[in-house]
């Protein structure tokens, strides 16, 4: 199966600003790979809660629509809240 997650570059980083991004209903993640930048990038929490419970969402390629550019990445971890069913933060590598 396939996943597609539509998102958006961040330009500020930091606690404050994820926490913002958090009340606002987005997860903040990063990008991240060998020989390549880092990129900080934001997406909608209702995008990735239903699919994050899958088995194969942590073992397969997922397209991410970057910008308008698509990008295959695979989750590297993933932070939880403590008790609210909630995605606090996503590291992803590329693919």
């Amino acid at each position: 199966m396939s996943y597609t997650i539509t998102a958006q570059t961040r330009t500020e980083v930091g606690k404050g600003s994820s926490r913002r991004l958090r009340h606002a209903g987005k997860v903040p993640a990063v990008i991240y790979g060998a020989g390549k930048e880092a990129v900080s990038i934001e997406f909608e929490h209702r995008s990735i809660i239903n699919i994050q419970t899958n088995d194969d969402f942590y073992n397969n390629d997922i397209t991410i629509v970057l910008d308008g550019k698509e990008v295959k990445v695979r989750v590297q971890a993933m932070q939880r809240h403590a008790f609210k069913p909630m995605i606090e933060h996503v590291d992803f590598k590329f693919a």
